[in-house]
């Protein structure tokens, strides 16, 4: 079980350290932190994700509360559940773009407000490392299938203004991207890649931010062309990517700015930025007449930050993109109809569209691999709080 409690979800290898055992364990520990009486429950196209939702569900029903099973889903159908179906949380059974052989859960309160480490997982954990719950319902909990698609559809569409009809490349990488973009169905034409569900990823990982993913998106547009642009999901399509016309790689952070650009032609308001994006974003979000709101790197705290400023956008330099209108979570498709209207109102390409904004060098994420000591530390005194990917473990130095 050490270190499948993580800052923002919970995440382990299937069969060792994410077991069914735990799983039914966070299912109870859920139910008893928030007090739920009703939680959705979503799924990837993992194998053994079904196993997950079935020991996952028996805690939560364990304890007396219904679960809402909206089955195989993208993470922004499962918020999308979560806020319009009045559930007390929700749980996403994902692992995103780890590999096939890992699973986890993302959890949210009422209205997909997130549950992040200080919110409620490490209070979680600890219920789960003590087995400390509250005795189980004298009447169990049942369970409910619910159909998320077709309202989920129907909102996204209500977004669509394409001015003139498109062709779109899209890489699935045989992930939740090809659930999420049946909500985009016939909006326009398509040619696609890895449009099979496959758990284990057989043709490369679910990833838009790793570069290398993106070659055969690049490919495609560049063979068979002409498109307008093209784009690819991660593993549990809470996050997408770009290229444009020409197959070049569109800067995640850029896109975050063309958004916010076109949102802003109809109603002012605050858009935040995360501190990792370009010096561009800031710039054309006030060139817009928007107001330009730095944040920290990390769903849980963006989407507080939105709530809290009431914004109408924020996106990430990792292609997370956040919208007022879908609970101030993400919602990767409608970033592509935000992206669409612009392009198909446009006389210009999306490449042209991109250039101005193309104003700074930019580094791109820089990663370091570091080594970990392998010992276990209580809480410093300074007050920093443990790692967030190494659980309880803490980096050399």
């Amino acid at each position: 079980m050490a270190g499948i409690f993580k800052a923002y979800d919970i995440r382990g290898l299937f069969g060792r350290t994410l077991t069914e055992s735990i799983a039914t364990d966070i299912g109870r520990a859920f139910v008893d932190f928030l007090g739920a009486r009703t939680v959705v429950v979503g799924r990837d196209m993992r194998t053994h994700s079904p196993a997950m939702f079935d020991a996952l569900a028996r805690g939560i029903t364990q304890q007396g509360a219904t679960v809402i099973d909206v089955g195989l889903c993208s993470t922004p159908m499962c918020y999308f559940a979560n806020g319009t179906l009045g559930a007390d949380g929700s749980i996403m059974i994902t692992a995103s773009h780890n590999p096939g052989e890992w699973n986890g859960m993302k959890m949210c309160r009422e209205s997909a407000i997130p549950i992040s480490g200080p919110t409620g997982i490490e209070t979680i954990e600890a219920l789960v490392q003590a087995g400390n719950f509250k005795p189980a319902a004298a009447t169990p909990g049942s369970i409910t299938q619910h159909d998320i698609a077709p309202a989920y559809a129907a909102h996204i569409k209500s977004r669509a203004r394409f001015a003139r009809p498109l062709r779109i490349a899209v890489d699935y990488a045989n992930a939740m991207g090809i659930v999420e973009a049946r909500a985009l169905a016939g909006l326009y034409a398509e040619e696609a890649l890895f449009g099979e569900l496959d758990g284990s990823f057989p043709n490369h990982e679910a990833n838009p931010l790793d570069h290398e993913t993106l070659k055969p998106l690049q490919h495609l547009v560049r063979t068979h062309g002409p498109f307008d642009f093209g784009i690819a999901f991660d593993g549990d399509a809470d996050r997408v990517g770009f290229v444009d016309e020409r197959g070049d790689i569109v800067p995640m952070d850029l896109i975050t700015a063309l958004i916010a650009q076109t949102m802003l032609k109809s109603e002012s308001g605050r858009i935040f930025y995360d501190l990792r994006s370009s010096k561009a974003v800031k710039e054309a979000i006030e060139e817009a007449g928007g107001e330009a709101l730095m944040s920290r790197v990390g769903h849980a705290f963006i989407k507080r930050q939105m709530r809290d400023a009431n914004a109408l956008f924020a996106g990430e330099l990792s292609g997370h993109y956040y919208f007022r209108e879908n609970f101030f979570a993400e919602s990767s498709a409608l970033a592509v109809i935000a992206i669409g209207n612009l392009v198909s109102a446009s006389a210009q390409p999306l490449s042209a569209l991109i250039a101005p904004l193309r104003r700074y060098a930019p580094s791109g994420e820089i990663n370091s691999t570091v080594q970990r000591c392998g010992q276990r530390f209580s809480r410093p005194s300074c007050g920093v709080r443990r790692c967030p990917f190494h659980g309880t473990r803490w980096l050399d130095g």
